[in-house]
């Protein structure tokens, strides 16, 4: 392959190398969960800090330890935090499925009150839309901006229709843009007028450390920000270790007012007799403090930031010129966004996949699979190794080049 054949006859030529990588989810690489094979050794005993014996049934909230933990992380007290699961999406999946069947605190239960709505700030997350999708929840797009989701229009949706019970959101690094929100959006996120009495944020922390840049970006705390407005039951707040420590084997945490933390306590009580203790002690063992997660997660960084840069440099070198294409450039998180031009999004991963690379599919950060611009793909750098995937990149960019061509 030359500079001088076409992008079509390079594309070609790249098919010939017989790739067949995945790149359709942000796996961790195997390098990443060797940093916490401690896990293995973290558990010389049983017994908690206050005499639990974690193998046993019980502690439906978690383990004290583990929600001493959290709370540091998170910036809340302990007993406004339940640990419990091995991920945070069973427990949005699960606050969804209670404020259907149940209502929260105070309220009727949603599932009478149809149709029921969710907002969705896009490009977002796949999984929290296939869960509102499988429960039977209307979607509505909210455009991302650079300091957030497009306030002005969720300000004027949730003031008017109350059917609107509740806003995903992932404040920092979000997938897959890579937005940190800022402080004025997290305030007014907080204190915006809502015509439904029971509405919810359900704020999905999954990347708080995840950091690619030496900088640390900061996120405003939504559940202070919460009850200075008078709104202190409006936010919940979902995190794990899945990338910090086992992506399969972690623990997850949410955090809410007291008031939310009691509802969810009496309704996780009848589907679970107590969380994975066990679990829970060999993380907090291993994991220790904020300073200790930090620590961890700068390793993590040094091994992420060179696939991300080996992308970044792919683009620039094939796309950079290219009109009608972009991409993000995060400071964190797992993903990065390469917008291709209108109606092209399909057609790039489709060749992408004829020259061995799997990616996610297009336009399922969009509610329904359904981007209206067909114009975003999802690069997850992560998993494949360095030479992997910056071989990766140039073939997604000469798909991309390929498709441009077609036209």
């Amino acid at each position: 392959m030359t500079a001088a054949d076409s992008p079509s006859q390079q594309y070609q030529t790249f098919k010939q190398l017989g790739l067949k990588l995945d790149m359709s989810r942000g796996k961790p690489a195997p390098e990443q969960l060797d940093l916490s094979n401690a896990l293995m050794e973290a558990l010389p005993g049983y017994k908690a800090a206050d005499g639990t014996d974690a193998r046993n049934y019980g502690g439906s909230v978690g383990l004290p330890e583990a929600r001493a933990l959290f709370g540091e992380l998170l910036g809340v007290p302990a007993a406004q935090v339940v640990v419990d699961s091995s991920a945070s999406l069973s427990l949005m999946h699960d606050v969804i499925v209670y404020g259907l069947l149940s209502g929260v605190p105070g309220h009727a239960p949603w599932i009478g009150q149809q149709p029921i709505s969710f907002l969705c700030p896009v490009p977002g997350y796949d999984r929290h839309f296939a869960i509102c999708e499988a429960r039977g929840i209307k979607m509505i797009n909210i455009p991302m901006t650079e300091q957030g989701p497009d306030m002005d229009l969720v300000e004027r949706l949730v003031a008017a229709d109350a059917s609107i019970k509740g806003m995903w959101c992932v404040p920092k690094y979000s997938n897959p843009g890579g937005v940190v929100f800022s402080d004025e959006v997290v305030r007014r996120l907080a204190t915006m007028t809502t015509a439904a009495p029971d509405f919810r944020l359900l704020w999905d922390d999954a990347y708080r450390f995840h950091h690619l840049s030496e900088e640390k970006r900061a996120c405003a705390s939504i559940l202070d920000a919460c009850a200075a407005a008078g709104n202190a039951d409006r936010a919940i707040v979902f995190a794990s270790s899945s990338k910090i420590s086992w992506a399969g084997s972690g623990v997850a945490a949410l955090a809410a007012s007291a008031a939310n933390i009691a509802w969810w306590t009496g309704h996780a009580g009848i589907r679970s007799i107590g969380p994975d203790k066990i679990n829970q002690l060999r993380h907090v063992r291993l994991l220790k403090d904020t300073a200790t997660v930090e620590a961890l997660m700068e390793r993590h960084r040094l091994l992420l930031k060179p696939k991300f840069d080996a992308v970044l440099a792919q683009f620039e070198r094939l796309l950079g010129q290219v009109d009608g294409v972009s991409w993000t450039r995060p400071d964190g998180g797992y993903f990065i966004d390469l917008v291709t031009p209108n109606g092209m999004a399909k057609r790039t991963v489709a060749l992408a996949k004829e020259a061995g690379i799997t990616l996610t599919p297009a336009g399922a950060a969009y509610p329904y699979g359904r981007d209206p611009e067909d114009s975003h793909i999802r690069i997850a750098p992560s998993f494949p190794s360095l030479d992997e995937i910056t071989k990766a990149a140039e073939g997604i960019a000469l798909a991309l080049l390929t498709a441009i061509g077609e036209k």
